[in-house]
């Protein structure tokens, strides 16, 4: 039998000799999370003529693109060689100031040195969580919560206890309950036009949560990536702004849904002993966030009005907002509920008993309409009723037809 070689040259003298046994099992973590089904609703919804609530995406009509390339040259311009560079982990120190002087024009606080740069909220998150849970770690979520929040906490081995809750939150007192018994590590909230329910948690609630972390020694994790997009009702303090929250509140914010998503820009604001932590878990992540991006923001927000740019999407997401809830009485079942949310990107829905959305959803599709099912937001027994509604991805010509297949597709 003439021998075989491998490519590498090393000769084999028959076939059976390049069997091998298979490479080692992945982690628990990562055989024990599920991927996002709603990324995998999106990639259905992906062909053209699908009218989609389904995806938390800004609409891309309302990006500033003459306003973010001209800051890209701007960054060019300035120093090349600097934005193409390896840069510092805590990020550029303009765009960490232009962070801290807005958090401070909304009433908190904030230096540069308070902030860290992220590549998006998202990973924010995911330091925070690297830095402060370990396996079997109890972490509390509202009830129901952001979908990758979920995933994060699932891949860090937590154990995740949902916070009852009503249509304006968390309700304190069972907090206060569950934190005695649970000796919970942290406490992940979207305060602020929630996803997926756009509800927002009132003062006083946000109050009683800062005091009762302050008390019973809880770190406190605060997501805010829609705060910017109030349409209506007088603003509310962060949660990082009450007292008993001052050392305890990682505060995460985000420039996807008031610039652009695909600059992948987000911030952290945390006490210092829990940024540096941060910063050590960045490096070992990505060493710094894209320099290029940082300096251009940093330029967009030195020169241009992002705040008039801001008060334009408002005010095309509250057209937008006010087509869907004009429609829905006639698209949902009878019986059926929803909110009105001031603000953010959604509506939260629930469909009369006996009713399933994530049955509902394959008819949906066959119709060119989308939604997203409540269901995967839950932490234990999910409300299968329930359903999450983006208004911010089409026009109100485009929500009207798009209420009319939902209307076809619900019988």
């Amino acid at each position: 039998m003439r021998p075989t070689r491998l490519p590498e040259g090393v000769p084999v003298s028959s076939p059976s000799a390049l069997s091998a046994s298979p490479p080692p099992a992945f982690a628990a973590r990562a055989r024990a999370v599920a991927g996002s089904p709603i990324r995998e609703i999106l990639a259905l919804t992906a062909r053209p003529g699908v009218i989609s609530f389904a995806g938390g995406l800004p609409a891309p009509e309302l990006f500033d693109t003459e306003g973010l390339r001209a800051a890209y040259d701007a960054a060019f311009a300035a120093s090349a060689s600097r934005a193409l560079q390896y840069s510092t982990s805590e990020g550029a120190p303009e765009l960490r100031e232009a962070v801290a002087a807005r958090a401070a024009a909304r009433g908190l606080e904030t230096a540069a040195d308070d902030v860290l740069i992220t590549t998006g909220s998202q990973q924010a998150l995911t330091l925070i969580t690297s830095a402060l849970v370990e396996p079997g770690d109890a972490v509390l979520v509202e009830n129901p919560t952001y979908l990758a929040a979920l995933q994060c906490f699932g891949l860090a081995g937590a154990r995740v206890i949902p916070v009852p809750c009503d249509e304006q939150g968390i309700l304190p007192d069972a907090l206060e309950e569950i934190v005695a018994r649970e000796r919970p590590k942290l406490l992940y909230a979207v305060p602020t036009f929630q996803n997926p329910t756009g509800r927002t948690l009132p003062g006083t609630r946000r109050a009683a949560v800062a005091e009762i972390a302050a008390r019973r020694g809880l770190w406190l994790v605060e997501d805010d990536p829609y705060g910017d997009l109030r349409f209506e009702g007088a603003e509310i303090p962060w949660l990082a702004a009450h007292p008993g929250a001052e050392d305890r509140t990682a505060l995460l914010g985000s420039f996807s849904k008031i610039m652009a998503p695909g600059l992948r820009l987000g911030w952290l604001r945390a006490p210092a002993a829990l940024r540096r932590a941060a910063v050590v878990t960045k490096q070992a992540a990505d060493l710094h966030t894209s320099t290029v991006d940082q300096l251009a923001a940093a330029h967009y927000l030195r020169e241009a009005d992002l705040d008039a740019h801001v008060a334009t999407v408002r005010a095309a997401y509250r057209d937008r907002r006010d087509a869907l809830l004009a429609g829905l009485g006639a698209a949902l079942p009878a019986g059926s509920a929803w909110n009105r949310p001031e603000g953010g990107m959604f509506v939260w829905a629930r469909l009369p008993e006996g009713r399933d959305a994530t049955a509902l959803l394959k008819e949906a599709i066959s119709r060119d309409v989308a939604f997203v099912p409540g269901a995967p937001f839950y932490t234990g027994t999910p409300d299968p009723r329930t359903l999450r509604l983006s208004f911010t991805t089409h026009t109100p010509e485009e929500i009207g037809e798009g209420l009319g297949r939902l209307a076809r597709a619900m019988g």
